[in-house]
């Protein structure tokens, strides 16, 4: 009987192994797919924004949901709309991000306030969570690495006198930081934990 218990355990820590592997591998790739496609994907969430806000609409003619709930989830995805105009470039310290953030977390709030208190099933419950407060957020998430491969069309104008005098392009690479988005995370994590192959010279 232990003995069944123990491997029990065993397969689960293998079973969560391998899904914490096969959600790093989707991220990377999806994060891939966003820096070689940035327009596409600016598309894909402008669509992605718009059917949530007729899935917000559905609710709130076809189901009892609170308005307040459904108001906020509508005026989130209108400032998601607003941070989409400078998409792939995505301040962190702009306005507009810090208000989506902030009505992400009002947004989740009245969520559980209003499922702790008026049952659901489950399943309902996962996907109002899923599709209409989770899809679009985690999208910009996974795009933040985008930004940090566009080059500048322009000189920016909090730069100082001398860093204008070379080009845009120079002083773009000149300026460049170490990278912090979601695929720069994952390749250092790909380069610290997995073990690298060495070519052999003959």
């Amino acid at each position: 009987m232990w003995f069944m218990y123990l491997l029990s355990w065993l397969a689960l820590i293998i079973q969560i192994s391998f899904i914490t592997l096969s959600v790093a591998a989707g991220l990377y790739y999806l994060a891939e797919l966003v820096e070689e496609f940035t327009v596409i994907t600016g598309r894909i969430i402008k669509y992605m924004i718009w059917a949530s806000i007729a899935i917000h609409i559905g609710l709130l003619v076809l189901e009892d949901l609170p308005l307040g709930l459904i108001l906020t989830g509508l005026v989130t995805n209108a400032v998601y709309l607003l941070l989409l105009q400078t998409f792939p470039y995505i301040e962190m310290t702009s306005p507009v991000l810090i208000v989506s953030v902030a009505l992400l977390v009002v947004n989740h709030y009245l969520a559980f306030d209003y499922f702790t208190a008026v049952w659901h099933p489950f399943s309902e419950v996962l996907a109002f969570f899923t599709i209409c407060l989770w899809l679009v957020p985690f999208t910009f998430f996974v795009s933040l690495s985008a930004n940090e491969n566009i080059l500048p069309t322009s000189v920016d104008p909090q730069q100082s006198q001398e860093d204008t005098e070379g080009d845009v392009v120079t002083n773009y690479f000149k300026k460049k930081t170490k990278r912090l988005g979601l695929l720069a995370f994952l390749k250092s994590a790909q380069d610290s934990i997995l073990p690298q192959r060495l070519k052999k010279a003959f």
